[in-house]
């Protein structure tokens, strides 16, 4: 199959999914490699920044996925219905936070860490899709393990965990700190 054509193949794949397709998957259905696949696919993603186009191609991890490209969000607003805008709060965004830098991790886990109960704010980030269960611990009670989605990387702008900006230990400390202190606090009380 010739190049154009092949390019016309995986547009039509990734356009009619409209979700993220393993690369393997793509290849197999233009009957390439992977890694020839995977070129072609980065070629593609190049020409349709360097063009014009209200859409691109992202990677995730060793998937794909056609999307529509941000500067184009206010005409497509006119023509969809807004969508309903998911606002974290500061403890569902921290909880996010140790997920995303500790997965797999257990909800005692993360309790464990944040000092506090968080049913709440793990029930809210896999309403949103932004973590899902990971299978379970294999320890007493099999706890479930959490780890983030394709739906987190898409909407943080990572491709991978590996492009997560590093852990900053100087406010890891402070933060510890502070909450042994409010834990001080409260029991001399």
């Amino acid at each position: 199959m010739e190049i154009q054509k092949i390019e016309a193949a995986i547009e039509a794949i990734l356009f009619t999914m409209g979700q993220s397709v393993e690369v393997k998957t793509i290849a197999k259905a233009v009957e390439q490699d992977a890694e020839t696949t995977k070129r072609i696919i980065h070629n593609m993603m190049d020409k349709y920044e360097s063009e014009d186009r209200g859409i691109r191609i992202v990677e995730l991890e060793d998937r794909f996925q056609m999307c529509t490209k941000v500067q184009y969000y206010e005409q497509l607003i006119r023509v969809a219905s807004e969508p309903k805008k998911q606002v974290l709060s500061e403890v569902v965004l921290e909880t996010l936070a140790i997920i995303a830098y500790k997965q797999p991790i257990t909800k005692s886990e993360i309790e464990k860490i944040r000092g506090v109960s968080s049913d709440h704010a793990v029930n809210k980030l896999v309403e949103y899709n932004l973590v899902c269960e990971a299978g379970r611990l294999n320890a007493p009670g099999r706890p479930i393990l959490f780890a983030t989605t394709e739906d987190f990387l898409r909407k943080f702008g990572v491709g991978s965990l590996e492009e997560l900006p590093e852990m900053d230990t100087t406010k890891i400390e402070e933060f510890k700190a502070e909450a042994e202190e409010e834990v001080q606090m409260e029991l001399d009380v």
